[in-house]
């Protein structure tokens, strides 16, 4: 059975976090997959001639067989769910409340932790870029960041649920948004966000990040 056609849109640089879980989730999955780009920064993605997605007019977006999707975590259950284990790989937890746990993860970083996205960019994560000192509601959110994820990964595994899914490469790029700019963050969480950014779906984009257009 041949395989559809699958377009990932990204912004030009491959700084977005959320393009990122997209494009490790497809990479798991195995699935071929092209990406497109387009640059935020000079506005391509709100003129009428974007081939992205109109209504949201924001990356990343997923075409794939005539379908249209935006929002990455809505993409990445989309994709488990359109391959679906045992044919593809898993990106999610097995057991029914480890994913709807990593589900919560992920939600959870879309939507709290506001002060850490705006003051440690991830122009820190992908370009080396350093920021100033946390404002006091920076050192709130990564005092919360780091209660959470203490409690999440008490049990002392390398990964959330024991095995690897995509919320792991979600929560690590939360915590490298602290670490790689050089801010005190416990040395368990900062090993356990080196451990999955070695993973190899991580890696490459991380390369694609590395060979932007300058």
């Amino acid at each position: 059975m041949s395989q559809p056609a699958i377009t990932l849109w990204s912004d030009a640089d491959y700084f977005s976090p959320y393009v990122m879980s997209v494009y490790v989730a497809l990479a798991e999955k195995g699935v071929p997959f092209a990406v497109k780009t387009v640059n935020l920064d000079r506005g391509e993605h709100l003129s009428p001639q974007w081939q992205g997605y109109a209504l949201t007019r924001r990356v990343p977006v997923l075409e794939i067989e005539g379908f249209e999707l935006s929002e990455s975590s809505a993409i990445d259950e989309y994709l488990e769910e359109r391959f679906a284990p045992p044919e593809w790989e898993r990106i999610y937890p097995h057991d029914l409340q480890k994913r709807a746990r990593a589900r919560q993860i992920q939600a959870w970083l879309r939507s709290d932790l506001g002060p850490i996205r705006e003051e440690r960019s991830t122009d820190v994560v992908f370009n080396g870029a350093k920021k100033p000192a946390l404002s006091a509601e920076g050192q709130k959110a990564a005092a919360k960041l780091f209660d959470t994820a203490t409690s999440l990964l008490a049990h002392g595994q390398q990964n959330l649920f024991g095995e690897w899914c995509i919320a792991d490469t979600d929560l690590a790029l939360m915590l490298n948004r602290l670490v790689l700019n050089g801010d005190a963050v416990p040395q368990p969480l900062a090993d356990y966000a080196a451990f999955q950014w070695q993973r190899a779906s991580v890696q490459r984009y991380v390369a694609l990040s590395a060979k932007r257009p300058d």
